[in-house]
């Protein structure tokens, strides 16, 4: 049987006692011969890390030789020379089976041939893998104690506005930049700009981003939600079970009061979820819902052109199941959901909203709460059992790693989903309603026939979570007559 010895040694472990090359070569060359084999060849990947296969010359020249059939058995002294991945160690031994070649460690006593030797190397991988994460773990963890002091992580970069030099442990304010992220916060909150918007207005000053590079909606949105700025922390990013924020030892550049008014008006925004950013000229759109099959409406416009060639636009909306064949709905003239929001609003009485709520109902709330935490709490664990039998499926040879691998990602997905909902179960209601109708209807009644259109479309958007009309149709007639039947106001 023709072997082929592999050996790898790391920079880091050159110099520990049994893992030089020559070492592992000569106790490997030493068991071929007690096991009567034959020695084709030596491949030596030397300085190279395990954590992958891909560039490790000697690796790729012995996989090549296996597929050329010129391998029947490959020998290493323990299986972390072969790989620390438990992807490529499977991937490996996959090859080898495909091209009738064993594969043998000397150190674990592992022979692929029997049943046994491949049932250990999964077993093996599997806690070589949970050894790594183990690793990863305690680095996360000194990661987060560093972000919990106030430090944040040497990452590529520094957030627009900073700087921080090579060692330096706390960043420092950038007065150029800074007054640019204190400019974008002014154009989100008080000029009303989208990201879009924003990114095209710093463009065209030629300003530029952090590495030198141009604005982009994402790097705006990503620069708007971001706590360093008002002089906090954070850790976790891409994992919602490990994020924190924590004071930070740097100096803000904007204030608290700031930075969460710009957090509100972004929870608005993904409240509504629109189908098309509000134009000044839309202002209802993702308010604007219809009372027959409570669909969100859809802007909509007809473009004419005049007789002196003026371009015409005949602004409205549409509920999106007309077309469908599930609503009857007629279409929204804007004008006319224009007079037929002022009317209800003027309809409603004055009366002051507190926030509070009685005993009674936060009991009611609590236990209601209750029982769908736990509902969620009882779905995690029966998912965390069917991971352990997909484990031992796997283990058994029953299923192959793919089909382990997919089944792995979809209970992580429904986990994930599971845990998201059971941290947005309430612990309190809100007992803080910053405005009461009555002063919001006194602002309304104040000021909104005065307002502009931009105005009008901020005021939608701090105040109206929906307002709910219909729209008949009168004969012979394109746009139907509007009537709201409800308005709710965020908080209520």
């Amino acid at each position: 049987m023709k072997t082929a010895i592999y050996v790898r040694v790391s920079t880091d472990e050159q110099a520990k006692e049994g893992y030089s090359i020559r070492a592992q070569i000569d106790k490997l060359k030493s068991y071929i011969e007690i096991k009567d084999w034959s020695f084709y060849k030596v491949y030596a990947d030397e300085g190279i890390s395990g954590k992958n296969i891909t560039d490790r010359p000697a690796m790729n020249e012995l996989i090549a030789d296996i597929k050329a059939g010129r391998v029947d058995n490959v020998l290493v002294y323990k299986i972390d020379r072969l790989t620390r991945s438990t992807r490529d160690l499977i991937d490996l031994t996959e090859i080898f089976k495909n091209h009738h070649c064993t594969f043998n460690s000397l150190m674990e006593s592992i022979d692929t041939k029997t049943a046994s030797g491949r049932m250990f190397l999964k077993i093996i991988g599997i806690f070589a893998e949970f050894e790594r994460e183990n690793i990863i773990e305690r680095i996360t963890l000194a990661c987060e104690k560093k972000v919990k002091e106030g430090y944040t992580l040497g990452t590529f970069t520094t957030s627009y506005g900073y700087d921080r030099e090579p060692g330096q442990k706390v960043q420092t304010i950038n007065p150029a930049e800074a007054e640019i992220v204190r400019e974008i916060y002014a154009m989100f909150l008080d000029g009303n700009m989208s990201f879009h918007a924003i990114a095209q207005n710093l463009n065209h000053r030629n300003i530029k981003a952090k590495l030198g590079g141009t604005w982009s909606q994402n790097t705006i949105g990503q620069l708007i939600k971001n706590p360093n700025y008002m002089g906090k922390v954070r850790y976790g990013m891409e994992d919602k079970e490990r994020y924190f924020e924590a004071e930070g030892k740097h100096e803000a550049i904007i204030s608290e009061e700031v930075y969460y008014a710009a957090q509100k008006k972004l929870e608005k925004f993904r409240k509504k979820a629109y189908t098309k950013r509000p134009k000044e000229d839309h202002y209802y759109s993702g308010t604007l819902y219809c009372g027959e099959c409570g669909a969100k409406l859809s802007t909509h416009g007809d473009y004419k052109t005049s007789a002196t060639g003026e371009k015409i636009v005949n602004a409205g909306y549409r509920c999106p199941n007309k077309a469908r064949g599930l609503c009857g709905t007629a279409r929204f003239a804007h004008p006319k959901v224009e007079n037929a929001f002022q009317e209800y609003m003027a309809g409603i009485p004055d009366i002051a909203v507190t926030g509070e709520i009685s005993p009674e109902e936060k009991s009611k709330q609590d236990s209601i709460n209750g029982l769908i935490r736990e509902e969620y709490e009882s779905a995690i664990a029966k998912i965390e059992k069917k991971t352990k039998d997909v484990m031992a499926l796997y283990l058994k040879d029953r299923i192959t790693f793919e089909d382990y691998e997919r089944m792995l990602a979809v209970l992580a997905s429904e986990r994930a989903e599971y845990t998201e909902r059971l941290e947005n179960i309430p612990t309190d209601p809100d007992e803080d309603i910053i405005l009461t109708r009555e002063e919001i209807m006194t602002n309304f009644r104040d000021n909104w026939v005065i307002l502009t259109n931009a105005e009008k479309l901020q005021f939608l958007q701090d105040y109206i979570e929906r307002i709910t009309a219909v729209s008949k149709i009168e004969e012979g007639k394109v746009w139907g007559t509007v009537k709201v039947l409800k308005v709710k106001f965020y908080d209520e």
